[in-house]
């Protein structure tokens, strides 16, 4: 762990001192120099994302496809969505955005001398290793964006937003990043009020999100892998989470898509976790078939319910499935 770390760290540094620095001074902005460390710290961790990408994830595909890919197109819009997030272009308008709102709430729990909690400290010598701290926080974030999940899929205003993610019927290695903007905001936000409530530190943060992300890439690829009787259980398979995107088996009931209650037609479903499938097991959403049925959303199929094709064309629509007019 200490040997990863390092290496990190040193590419880190160069990539700061070698682009990040004479960016920031070129335009101005020496006195943010510290924030195009942290900047540099997510662009590396998504260049490595990307690498294993192409080089693992790619050929996987190559070799054992579900389906051939027959609209490239709409990988190619995915493939901008995942350059947004793995870049970090998205975290720096998180930055600016959602960062001083947190600074500032966490500045009045300060002053009313309220502390954050320190999770990895509550175990007496944890902070010693660093491999056992990280795992304890990846299993408390899985947690919460598992429920997180089935908030999306519960609510209706919130389906209207992460429906953009499952209206993608060629499934790709690209297709983690495809949401809604709005969507990505919310539950990036929540995640960071997390971890600042719970004492993570930045470093094991940029790894938590990578690991995240990078599983969450296999996970969708078009890819016909499972992981096995034992292995389904304790880490989600590309199998486990494509079926959680079929039509009417994964993220709908199958009733007639009136919303009810304020309650979106994606209710019930199956394998909502992100990472471990614990959590569907525990709360009785899991489903270990082992099976390959076609992606998309239902009124989409059967109604021809329009979701977009290109970024912005996604992003205008799903605008106005929010506000009800789409």
């Amino acid at each position: 762990m200490d040997w990863i770390e390092d290496t990190f760290g040193l590419a880190q540094q160069w990539l700061y001192e070698t682009l990040m620095q004479p960016v920031m001074f070129a335009l101005g902005e020496g006195n943010r120099l510290e924030d195009a460390y942290a900047a540099s710290g997510w662009l590396l961790a998504g260049l490595i994302q990307i690498a294993v990408l192409v080089a693992v994830i790619g050929p996987l595909q190559r070799w054992r496809p579900v389906e051939p890919v027959r609209d490239r197109a709409t990988v190619r819009t995915d493939v901008i969505y995942t350059l947004i997030h793995r870049l970090g272009l998205f975290r720096v308008g998180l930055f600016f955005l959602v960062d001083p709102i947190f600074d500032m709430f966490f500045g009045v729990l300060r002053v009313a001398g309220v502390g954050t909690l320190h999770l990895d400290q509550l175990w007496p010598g944890i902070t010693e290793h660093a491999l056992v701290s990280l795992v304890i926080y990846l299993v408390v974030f899985d947690f919460v964006e598992y429920w997180m999940h089935r908030g999306q899929h519960h609510f209706n205003w919130w389906w209207s937003l992460h429906s953009l993610h499952h209206a993608q019927r060629q499934m790709t290695m690209w297709s983690d990043n495809r949401n809604h903007l709005l969507d990505d905001l919310l539950r990036d936000g929540l995640l960071v009020l997390l971890a600042q409530l719970i004492g993570v530190a930045p470093g094991q943060f940029v790894a938590i999100v990578a690991i995240t992300q990078l599983s969450e890439s296999l996970q969708h690829a078009n890819l016909r892998l499972w992981f096995g009787r034992v292995g389904e259980r304790l880490w989600i398979s590309p199998r486990f989470h494509r079926l959680h995107h079929s039509i009417g088996l994964g993220h709908e009931s199958g009733n007639d898509g009136l919303v009810v209650n304020g309650r979106s037609p994606a209710l019930g479903g199956h394998n909502f976790g992100v990472l471990l499938p614990w959590w569907d097991m525990l709360f009785r959403t899991a489903n270990f078939d082992v099976r390959y049925h076609a992606t998309g959303v239902r009124d989409q199929v059967e109604h021809g319910r329009e979701y977009g094709r290109g970024f912005w064309s996604q992003q205008w629509l799903g605008l106005l499935r929010l506000v009800g007019k789409a």
